[in-house]
């Protein structure tokens, strides 16, 4: 399996996902389940395909990372979908996991067999795999943020039954970051001997968890005010991204960042 492969599992998956998105909001449920389903099914046979190509697992580079949010983004959607029946969610997932595809597509990375020793860790894999799954979540989260932000007059009183719904996405989410940062800090200690070094990406791993855990235990307070912590959730995931891919192009991680695998030694 090749990187040139990829075209076809995706424009096929995406149809699939297209076709689920639309029985959706057609509320023909059995069809949006089988038509996701078989979509992820696809789609993770390429990821499956090029681990074996690879002798490796596709983690390593923003192109492989991107693989594995695009398929995550969909599987939460469903997940969502079959808790609340949002209309709209699946369709929400299937654009977001286009534009990660479209960006593998037109701005395609190297994908080699090379692993540095580093990234040979046995808790290399299940670290990043479990940190996408809780990117997607809190993804899937952000933009119930927003859509509650458009939608707060038209809710009214039922407002607080969708922030408890939001809160238990959140609650997810942050639970597989705390496991995906346990991983991490294993990782870390059989590949270079600790298990934090406050590293740009780990800085930003911890302000993102801790940014995260604001939104919860503001939730708490009898007196919050709604709207700000959908703006404390949506900042959050805004932090994220920056842990995620914006620290590659900080200067305090140029050359110095034992996380940035991408750029040139």
């Amino acid at each position: 399996m090749t990187w040139e492969q990829f075209i076809y599992f995706a424009i096929a998956a995406v149809l699939l996902w297209a076709v689920g998105a639309w029985a959706a909001w057609r509320e023909k449920t059995a069809l949006a389940y089988t038509s996701t389903v078989i979509g992820l099914v696809v789609f993770f046979s390429f990821i499956l395909m090029m681990w074996i190509s690879l002798e490796r697992p596709p983690l390593r580079t923003m192109g492989e990372t991107r693989l594995w949010y695009s398929f995550f983004l969909p599987l939460a959607g469903i997940i969502v979908y079959s808790r609340w029946r949002y209309k709209w969610i699946l369709s929400f997932s299937t654009v977001l996991a286009l534009v990660f595809i479209c960006i593998n597509l037109f701005k395609p990375e190297i994908h080699s067999k090379t692993l540095m020793p580093a990234l040979q860790s046995p808790w290399f894999a299940p670290h990043v795999i479990v940190y996408m799954f809780a990117y997607a979540v809190f993804g899937v989260a952000t933009l119930m943020a927003l859509w509650m932000l458009i939608k707060e007059k038209s809710f009214n009183s039922q407002f607080s039954i969708f922030n408890s719904q939001l809160d238990d996405l959140v609650y997810i989410g942050l639970a597989f970051m705390t496991i995906g940062m346990l991983f991490g800090a294993l990782w870390a200690k059989e590949a270079w001997g600790h298990y934090w070094s406050w590293d740009p990406k780990e800085t930003w791993a911890a302000i993102t968890w801790f940014a995260y855990l604001v939104y919860i235990h503001y939730r708490q307070i009898p007196t919050h005010k709604p709207r700000l912590a959908l703006w404390v959730l949506i900042i959050s995931f805004i932090l994220l991204q920056m842990c995620w891919w914006g620290i590659n192009y900080l200067p305090a991680a140029q050359g110095s960042s034992v996380h940035v695998y991408s750029m040139p030694s």
